[in-house]
């Protein structure tokens, strides 16, 4: 989307940077999100996605969202199987390698229900750095005289000043609102990643809002005995939401890994009527359950532990 980036830094220069505790509950969150806004997810693939702050935004019964998210797994199902968004830009879009790609996006979106945007995966970070930088575009040599490149509208191609190379301009990426699960933070939003930070640091930068879901909130004087891990500054952050397991069942690295059964099961449920399979775990794990840990209480102990055990063995070597 097209910004006047002038205004955009105005608006970043005028946010309350005070350090303020954030923290709220997963249902207060939701209202910071607007109906038709531009969610950026962080985390990849089944790594370290905000599943309970979507959990959240599905309940809420939020419309017409638009997704961005470097590559997008089972939560791109939900968003499109619940109705709240029919719009995802990403470069993949699947559960993960090992299951193929989603049947419940083919259906939506070979029936013109909703629309998958493919940028590379390369672009798509740079989208995100260059809303990062406050900068309206990037240059690259990404999808060029790529079938990629051709289904896109909002390409520029350009001859470069210096050398006179040919250079595609992609433009920048500013969501109205980010969503980051990490490992741990403190009340004000000073947020640490264990493992790969994927673009989540761009994202943090370049959204107009940020809503962290942590699995553990701790103190600041924490946070500062380990300033070399903090990768999310204060100053970026809106809300603060502690959802232990709020990425289950994708993983959250260190915490816990993949619950691979419930994910075989869910691509079973949808494998050979991918809307009514959607509609099924919708119903079962999204708004039958009260509460997060009743959703977690699903899920199951057994599978719970099993991923806790296997997540957790990195620290035993």
């Amino acid at each position: 989307m097209t910004q006047n980036y002038l205004d955009l830094r105005a608006a970043t220069e005028a946010r309350d940077r005070s350090l303020r505790s954030k923290v709220m509950t997963l249902e207060k969150a939701t209202e910071i999100v607007q109906d038709g806004d531009h969610i950026a997810i962080g985390g990849c693939t089944a790594s370290r996605t905000p599943l309970a702050m979507i959990w959240a935004l599905i309940r809420a019964k939020k419309n017409d969202l638009s997704i961005s998210r470097s590559i997008v797994s089972t939560e791109g199902d939900l968003l499109f199987g619940s109705g709240i968004c029919d719009h995802i830009i990403t470069s993949w879009f699947s559960q993960g390698i090992v299951w193929g790609i989603s049947k419940v996006m083919r259906s939506y979106t070979e029936t013109k229900r909703a629309k998958f945007e493919e940028w590379s995966h390369m672009s798509l970070g740079l989208r995100y750095r260059a809303g990062a930088m406050g900068i309206p575009f990037m240059p690259t040599r990404a999808m060029m005289g790529s079938d990629v490149a051709n289904q896109l509208e909002n390409l520029r191609e350009i001859e470069c000043p210096f050398t006179g190379d040919k250079l595609l301009l992609v433009p920048a990426l500013n969501p109205d609102v980010a969503l980051i699960h990490v490992q741990r933070c403190d009340e004000y939003g000073n947020a640490q990643i264990d493992g790969l930070q994927f673009m989540d640091l761009d994202l943090a930068m370049a959204a107009n809002k940020v809503i962290l879901t942590t699995e553990n909130i701790v103190s600041n004087d924490q946070i500062r005995r380990r300033p070399d891990q903090t990768k999310i500054p204060f100053l970026t952050v809106d809300a603060v939401v502690e959802v232990p397991y709020g990425a289950a069942p994708h993983e959250c690295y260190g915490m816990y890994e993949p619950f691979f059964k419930h994910m075989d099961d869910y691509a079973d449920l949808t494998k050979d009527d991918p809307d009514n399979g959607v509609a099924k775990y919708l119903d079962r794990y999204y708004y039958e359950p009260s509460n997060w840990p009743e959703y977690l209480s699903l899920l199951g102990v057994e599978q719970m532990l099993d991923a806790t055990r296997r997540g957790r063995s990195i620290y035993d070597v």
